[in-house]
């Protein structure tokens, strides 16, 4: 395979929008606030059991914010959850037009 067969495409900066999630901002958001308590996690040094222990939330909870499975927290969930590692957030929002789609024929 040679370079010329590869086209290059950018991303928006959110894997999520790119592959048409309809609420990809808030996946996005709920994904970096994740990423960061597994973070914290690992830094402590921490086990799912260990983090039970100092934050209250089960084991089998922090497992999947471990893996990736996210479908079950709210944002706010999270952000608590991250608060109980004794770590801070701040949050800047930027809020932008989405792009119009383009008018349909005859209306």
């Amino acid at each position: 395979m040679s370079g010329d067969d590869l086209d290059l495409v950018r991303g928006s900066g959110n894997v999520f929008r790119d592959f048409g999630h309809p609420d990809a901002d808030l996946e996005q958001a709920r994904a970096i606030v994740a990423a960061a308590i597994v973070r914290a996690l690992d830094r402590r040094m921490l086990g799912v059991r260990a983090a039970e222990k100092l934050t209250g939330i089960a084991a089998s909870e922090l497992s999947r914010i471990r893996n990736g499975r996210l479908g079950r927290f709210t944002l706010d969930r999270l952000i608590t959850i991250l608060g109980r590692l004794d770590q801070r957030l701040q949050v800047s929002i930027d809020i932008q037009e989405r792009p119009s789609a383009p008018a349909l024929a005859g209306t």
